[in-house]
């Protein structure tokens, strides 16, 4: 019982963090890789139980379908855990695949008959409860006047509710959970900010005692006599089976394979695993304790092995870039009567972006300025000073955007003195972006290949500082590059034009660009 609570948490809270567009664009082969992946995952590993563990088929089906998810416990909190920036895609599909494959497993573990059958049963009644829960959730919320430091008890609340009422019915609970926080994340609501901070520290308590509770039922001695069958299953499913499942699963999607290789390496098993290695032993069966016993070890290996070397592989495989940058400490203030716009409030840095180039995306509007501790308006401050705090009007679902506008930046090194102005982009911004910006002509192949892949398939070496390649009327401009890849990019306009002109052009373009992309 309290694990199901602390997955249902950690679910609710990777829900409530997911966009419904970035959800709708991988909704296809994340649903693949939870159904058949899961289940190409369960017949790759169970032939190696089987023959090292001498069971039967159906004892060894059951091995592997108690190992073959992916624990979303473990993505959701190793990733966040780690700082890393995923490109959206793959975050996305890591994320939604985790949090609706636990259904399929449950049905693979408990029943093998009329799998589909229930599985699809489980499926639209558990959609049903959690869309309509999270519905309810968004409507209370925002119509009854609650104490200002209750919004987010009664979010975590409901969504329990919500878990328990679909579980109770026979709906699958984790899948009603993760969509009711997919609906409230993807809502207008009070108290956003709130929520979140405290949907953070719950999911952080939920992680601390699932595995300590985890860890009282494994009895270190009985493990032992079975430990190198179950390190054999673990190698197994960590380089065969699981990457076999997500190849197959993925190759009628546009992955490249640095993203389908990091899909397959993140595959972490958890409490998942464990929970379900357990309903052996609650049920009686024979020789229970062997399935928990793999199952322990197999989780202990994945977190081990997988979750402490997820940032290198990343690195490697250039899915994603470190947050090496503190984020800036940020305020958020509901405005009453209204759930459109928000207070956000933010410290000046010195070297923050928006002090050195005064940009803001356009949905964002300065409304006051605190300095010295007088109230100022956007007129009287000018110019901006360090140590000056700055409240926006913006709307409440991008004001975490903000931040990278007022985060502290360490100055460059060497600063390029090509760079005309002081306005740098991502390097993980795609073609297709900047040439709705610029007017560039861009093949429909290359849209969505991001400035620092084009960037290296154009200098066919590693970037450097200052190096620079032409695209169309601009050029790109190496600004800063990260572990050999281009982290961000300078862009500079034709040469010929006049100074005044092209400091314009870059600031209507950095607001357009700032616009679309957020």
């Amino acid at each position: 019982v309290v694990g199901s609570i602390a997955l249902a948490l950690i679910l609710f809270d990777g829900g409530l963090r997911t966009r419904f567009a970035t959800f709708r664009s991988v909704l296809a082969p994340a649903v693949t890789l939870a159904t058949v992946g899961v289940l190409l995952t369960a017949a790759l590993t169970a032939p190696v139980a089987k023959y090292l563990l001498g069971m039967s088929w159906t004892e060894a089906l059951l091995v592997g379908a108690v190992v073959a998810s992916t624990d979303a416990a473990a993505v959701f909190f190793l990733i966040h855990a780690r700082g890393l920036r995923l490109r959206p895609r793959v975050g996305a599909t890591l994320e939604v695949e985790s949090g609706s494959n636990d259904p399929f497993a449950v049905l693979l573990s408990i029943s093998w008959q009329h799998v589909l059958a229930v599985f699809a049963e489980q499926s639209v009644l558990g959609t049903v409860i959690g869309v309509l829960g999270g519905w309810a959730i968004v409507v209370v919320l925002n119509r009854l006047t609650l104490a200002q430091g209750l919004h987010a008890p009664f979010v975590t609340t409901s969504a329990l509710v919500i878990f328990g009422l679909a579980s109770a019915v026979h709906a699958s609970g984790f899948l009603a959970v993760y969509l009711a926080g997919l609906v409230v994340g993807n809502r207008p609501t009070r108290a956003r900010n709130t929520v979140g901070v405290f949907l953070d520290a719950v999911t952080w308590l939920a992680q601390i005692v699932m595995f300590v509770l985890l860890g009282l039922l494994a009895w270190p001695m009985r493990v032992i006599e079975s430990i190198l069958p179950a390190l054999a299953v673990a190698g197994v499913l960590m380089f065969i089976a699981r990457p076999a499942a997500v190849f197959a699963c993925l190759a009628p999607f546009r992955f490249a394979w640095r993203e389908k290789a990091f899909v397959a390496w993140v595959g972490l098993r958890g409490a998942v695993g464990i929970f379900l290695a357990s309903i052996p032993m609650l049920i009686g069966l024979p020789n229970a304790h062997i399935y928990f016993d793999i199952a322990f070890v197999v989780v202990l290996s994945s977190l081990l092995i997988q979750g402490w070397t997820i940032a290198p592989a990343a690195r490697r495989l250039h899915i994603a870039l470190p947050r090496h940058d503190p984020l800036p400490r940020r305020v958020e203030l509901d405005l009453p009567g209204q759930l459109e716009q928000e207070i956000v409030g933010y410290p000046v840095q010195a070297n923050s972006p928006y002090l050195k180039r005064g940009l803001l995306p356009s949905w964002a509007r300065p409304t006051l300025v605190v300095r010295e501790q007088k109230i100022l308006s956007p007129l009287e401050s000018q110019p901006v000073r360090a140590g000056d705090y700055v409240y926006v009007l913006a709307p409440p679902e991008k004001a975490q955007a903000l931040d990278r506008f007022f985060v502290d930046m360490p100055p460059p090194t060497a600063p390029d003195p090509r760079l005309l102005g002081d306005f740098f982009v991502s390097g993980d911004v795609t073609l297709g972006a900047l040439a709705d910006i610029y007017g560039l002509s861009i093949a429909p192949q290359d849209a969505d290949m991001t400035l620092a892949d084009h960037f290296a398939d154009e200098i066919k070496r590693r970037p450097k500082q200052g190096d620079v390649v032409p695209l169309g009327p601009i050029a790109l401009v190496a600004h800063r590059v990260a572990n050999g890849r281009l982290a961000s990019v300078g862009l500079r306009l034709a040469e010929d034009e006049e100074p005044a002109t092209l400091a314009a052009k870059l600031k209507k373009a950095a607001r357009d660009l700032w616009s679309r992309l957020e």
